[in-house]
């Protein structure tokens, strides 16, 4: 049978906070909670809301009714752990376990209940973590002892308790470890290429019902090896609710861009952004979207419709950038773009500085990736700065995951080259020489 599950309820990776420096929700993960679970001689199982844009799904409702025990971490008051806190108490009156960071203040409806606390580093990781491991442990071990902790069905006298069959539980616990493991036949299947990605697609058969993780990893595994169209097909084989996610509605208009249809990624993000509000990541595809569109204008000569498509991309990819300063990505396409214009935006001399302290922050916040050093790499091509650009490109190849974000890189490089010759600038030969070896590494 195993050993009972513990379903974890916290954020993904690295979070802002009101107690100083970003936390590492990854680190808390691996070095304090899932260690003092698995210590409790209980199996550690994390939600992966976030990977599939923060929606509530069949599997998570099963996870939360389920999973004998639970973990949630109310730092930052995450409305999705709030929320799953909540159907949890609701369903099972005993067994669940809250933590925090220390300083974090909790709402009011929550912080009269029994919480442990744990110390943060400066780096936002978790401090002293042998303690807090051995409180946790305590917990879930007295857990056992069949002591209501739902406020729920400690105030409501005579609640009944959903009843869930042996053998539910068991196919739930196989449909788990299934989980896990395609997961990591798809990660070994992105190194294969498209077939051995669409050979498991064919196996899992109707992804309508298939679980929402999985159908995500195989959604992302064909963006992975630029497989645009089956990035397409999978969107119209998956559930309707999970279709409709902010991830997914955005990660399908970057595969229609790429597919050559534009003007039909435009209306997936314009829809986007009118039902679920201003977002730098939206903003930024969108960008990208008339870009795109803006350089086929010029292989065609229509300049005067080029001139209308680098307008709108400066004014989507600025909107990006101004709904969140901390998000480089669409500034450095903004100021890029305003160098590539005729004449250039005079505005980007003002412009780079703030994007350049963005993208500063974010890697010394920690755990940069490959974007955040392009992003320094790109500003140092349009400052001619040679020295920062040659430490940012070392930095971008150590940092590369996909074969197509060098490309994208050394592609933004040529058109600032292209633009500089076409204005009689002198050449910048090392300049070159890093556009050449990232478009040497996207083929590698």
């Amino acid at each position: 049978m195993g050993k009972p599950l513990c379903f974890v309820l916290m954020p993904f990776g690295r979070k802002p906070s009101g107690l100083g420096p970003e936390i590492d929700f990854d680190a808390v993960y691996h070095n304090l909670i899932a260690p003092a679970i698995e210590s409790a001689d209980l199996e550690p199982l994390r939600a992966d809301e976030e990977k599939t844009g923060g929606i509530i799904h069949r599997p998570m409702f099963e996870r939360l009714m389920l999973c004998q025990y639970a973990v949630a971490d109310l730092t930052t008051a995450n409305a999705n752990v709030f929320y799953e806190l909540g159907v949890r108490h609701a369903l099972r009156p005993l067994s669940t376990v809250l933590l925090f960071a220390e300083g974090t203040r909790l709402p009011f409806d929550v912080s009269p209940l029994r919480a442990i606390a744990y110390q943060l580093l400066a780096d936002g990781t978790p401090a002293d973590v042998e303690p807090a491991r051995a409180s946790l442990r305590r917990h879930l071990v007295a857990a056992r002892n069949a002591e209501t902790d739902s406020p729920l069905f400690q105030l409501v006298d005579g609640l009944p308790e959903p009843k869930v069959d042996h053998e539910k539980t068991d196919v739930f616990r196989k449909l788990v470890h299934y989980s896990i493991k395609m997961k990591d036949r798809l990660a070994d299947a992105r190194k294969k290429g498209v077939e051995a990605i669409r050979s498991i697609e064919i196996e899992l058969g109707n992804l309508f019902d298939t679980e929402s993780g999985v159908v995500i990893d195989l959604f992302l595994s064909y963006r992975t090896v630029e497989a645009w169209q089956d990035m397409v097909d999978v969107v119209n084989k998956m559930s309707l609710p999970l279709a409709a996610t902010v991830m997914v509605q955005e990660q399908l208009a970057f595969a229609l861009n790429r597919l050559g249809q534009g003007e039909k990624a435009e209306r997936v993000l314009k829809e986007l952004l009118k039902k679920r509000g201003p977002s730098s990541e939206t903003y930024g595809i969108l960008g990208r979207v008339y870009k795109d569109r803006w350089e086929a204008a010029c292989t065609k000569s229509d300049y005067v419709c080029a001139a209308g498509l680098i307008e709108d991309a400066i004014d989507a990819y600025l909107r990006g950038f101004e709904t969140d300063w901390r998000d480089a990505y669409p500034g450095v396409n903004a100021v890029t773009l305003m160098e590539l214009r005729e004449p250039p935006d005079e505005r980007r001399k003002d412009l780079i500085p703030v994007v350049s302290y963005a993208v500063d922050r974010k890697i010394a916040s920690g755990n940069p990736d490959y974007w955040d050093y392009a992003t320094r790499l790109e500003l140092a091509i349009l400052e001619k700065d040679e020295k920062k650009a040659t430490k940012a490109l070392a930095k971008a190849l150590a940092c590369i995951r996909e074969i197509w974000e060098p490309k994208t890189t050394a592609r933004n490089l040529r058109l600032i080259r292209e633009a500089r010759k076409q204005r009689a600038e002198a050449p910048l030969s090392w300049a070159e020489q890093i556009e050449n070896e990232l478009n040497h590494r996207s083929q590698d």
